[in-house]
């Protein structure tokens, strides 16, 4: 048995903390704030309910392998809903796309626009389709640290199924040729907060992920996600701290040996996993290891994905054109990427996204009205920066295009309001940058790999998050978790039966 410490409460850190103490670990998990599940979190004001953090749940067999790991069944923790149509599309030109994972239905839509696309749909599909499938058989199955372990788990023809020469865009394009479908299909690289331009055509996966597996909504909120998993916790005997902010980690050359907290006490620990980003931790917590700074200074290829402006609004009218996922598309999907990929400038004409969770749970808003969750990407914060001189003009930015594509006198129903902007991401989560999805997949910056969960600066330290394999989003970073167990287990063994 092996006492170990695991920095931070979002999906990452708890994941991996339930599988540790299912292994039989003595397992302390620290969260500097007030309650757990990072990004993934709750607010409420006026009667309203919202989400703050991740709104669309895909992949549910990583949950269902979590709890059975631990020997437990999902659906006695939470209850997950299938979500359709899956999304409402709204573009520029006035015309409006349903994606549902009803084929025949969806067919029709394409039909609308390209009877050429019609008749590729479903080719397009069997390469997503192939693309995941691929990926189940590593990048799914094993914590990846580069190419070359990638290149262990799949043979040459594999490899070359993976359309390694060619952007998800690129992969896409080869199918699909209508305007629309290509922004829509693209736009899934935003799911892990990458552009399609950039991104590996692998990423073309994600929209097998959603048309062939579905998403889903969790009963009473996604945040009941984050209540699931703590009460597995307590199960399991990990003892739990929030307002428990780690100052530092108290370390000798190659290894930790505990961590140092804000108040001065120290919590003594035989492995650390920290769900505080890679770059972040090295700057902070180890900022007194003298290879600290060469460390961060060697993942400077792994750059921080989007950040976000959030509005939370709380509406006195219902427009009934919404449905719980809602999409407003730019005009210029290229000058978009551009703007916030390689100018670091946010975008003039957004993509605006809105969630409407009551759709799904009534009791999220008073009768008659909504709740908004109205997220737009934005670049992460650089060295010294700040959003707050933005934050008032892209808001009026973003209600703009909201009221001109058809939510009219929005600013004149809203009736409650609250607001995050990238300095609130990194203030509260720590993540780089403000990230919200942690390392951009990038094909030619990084290969499309992540951050290696086992630290090279200290053999007993690991990473989980969405900066490290397999990437952001809830499905990933709690796969992150469980990953990154299977490295402990592989590097100091099983500690003992399971709890419980």
């Amino acid at each position: 048995m092996k006492n170990v410490i695991v920095i931070g409460g979002g999906l990452g850190g708890m994941s991996a903390a339930i599988r540790l103490a299912a292994d039989g670990h003595r397992v302390t998990l620290l969260e500097k704030n007030e309650r757990l599940g990072g990004k993934l979190n709750i607010r409420e004001g006026s009667g309203f309910t919202f989400d703050t953090g991740p709104s669309i749940l895909t992949m549910p067999w990583v949950l269902d392998q979590l709890f059975a790991s631990a020997g437990r069944k999902l659906s006695d923790y939470m209850k997950l809903i299938r979500v359709e149509p899956q999304w409402r599309t709204f573009f520029e030109d006035g015309v409006t796309i349903d994606v549902t994972s009803d084929l025949p239905a969806m067919l029709r839509q394409v039909r609308q626009h390209s009877s050429q696309d019609e008749s590729q749909l479903l080719a397009y599909l069997h390469y997503c389709q192939r693309m995941y499938e691929a990926s189940c058989k590593s990048y799914y199955s094993r914590s990846l640290s580069g190419l070359s372990e990638l290149r262990s788990l799949h043979t040459l023809k594999e490899l070359m199924a993976m359309d390694p020469i060619r952007s998800m865009s690129q992969g896409t394009g080869r199918y699909m040729k209508d305007k629309h479908l290509r922004q829509l299909f693209d736009f899934f690289s935003m799911y892990v907060g990458s552009s399609p331009y950039a991104a590996p055509a692998v990423l073309t996966q994600l929209v097998y992920v959603q048309l062939g597996l579905g998403i889903y909504y969790v009963e009473g909120g996604m945040y009941n996600i984050a209540r699931g998993m703590l009460k597995l916790m307590k199960e399991l005997e990990v003892e739990v701290r929030t307002g428990c902010k780690v100052e530092s980690l108290i370390a000798s050359d190659s290894s930790a040996s505990g961590v140092r907290l804000a108040d001065g006490s120290i919590v003594q620990g035989d492995i650390i996993v920290s769900n505080l980003e890679a770059i972040p931790a090295y700057n902070t917590l180890l900022r007194s290891h003298p290879r600290s700074e060469d460390a961060a200074r060697n993942l400077v290829k792994y750059k921080p994905t989007v950040s976000g402006l959030v509005l939370l609004l709380g509406v006195d009218k219902s427009y009934d054109q919404l449905l719980h996922h809602n999409f407003f598309f730019s005009e210029k999907p290229e000058k978009e990427f551009r703007d916030i990929f390689e100018e670091g400038v946010p975008a003039s004409d957004p993509t605006v996204y809105i969630g409407v969770s009551a759709k799904n749970d009534p009791g999220h808003a008073p009768k008659g009205m909504q709740n908004l969750f109205v997220l737009t990407h934005v670049p992460p914060l650089k060295e010294g920066e700040s959003w707050h001189s933005r934050q008032s003009g892209y808001r009026e930015i973003v209600l703009d295009k909201l009221e001109r594509m058809g939510l009219n006198n929005l600013r004149g129903h809203i009736r409650y309001e609250s607001s995050f902007i990238p300095d609130d991401l990194q203030r509260l989560y720590g993540s780089n940058g403000g990230s919200i999805y942690g390392v951009a997949t990038d094909r030619k910056l990084n290969g499309g790999f992540k951050i290696p969960s086992r630290s090279e600066l200290l053999r007993n330290l690991y990473f989980v998050g969405g900066s490290t394999h397999p990437g952001g989003g809830v499905p990933m970073v709690t796969l992150s978790g469980q990953l990154t167990a299977d490295l402990i287990k592989e590097d100091w063994g099983t500690g003992m039966q399971s709890i419980g």
